[in-house]
């Protein structure tokens, strides 16, 4: 039996194993998932938002204990273990965000001149 997971934006689906993690699956699809702290749910660089309807394992102490207090569907990466089939959308890169938000200003400004 497999699970089926896809990531978004990207819409990149990838079948693995249950019980593997989505930062090991989003591995194997080539999709690059910020960390630092090598799986170890220490540095909340790997969080995801997993889509309503996703089937995950249920959710471990460590990973419900740093989680406490934000919003549902956040979930680890590195703690989320896959189930059946799942969708889960990965953050932009904050450095990115912040390149095209600036890029964004700056055609806004030079439509202005124009």
């Amino acid at each position: 039996m497999s699970a089926e997971v896809t990531f978004l934006p990207a819409g990149k689906t990838i079948k693995v194993r249950p019980g593997t993690t989505l930062l090991d699956a989003a591995r194997q699809a080539g999709i690059a998932v910020r960390t630092r702290c090598d799986g170890n749910a220490a540095c909340f660089m790997c969080k995801m938002e997993v889509k309503p309807g996703s089937e995950l394992m249920p959710i471990g102490d460590v990973e419900r204990r740093k989680l406490a207090g934000m919003e549902d569907g956040i979930r680890l990466s590195c703690q989320a273990r896959v189930k059946g089939k799942v969708q889960a959308e990965i953050p932009m890169d904050p450095l990115r965000a912040a390149v095209l938000r600036q890029l964004a200003k700056q055609a806004e400004e030079d439509d202005k001149l124009w």
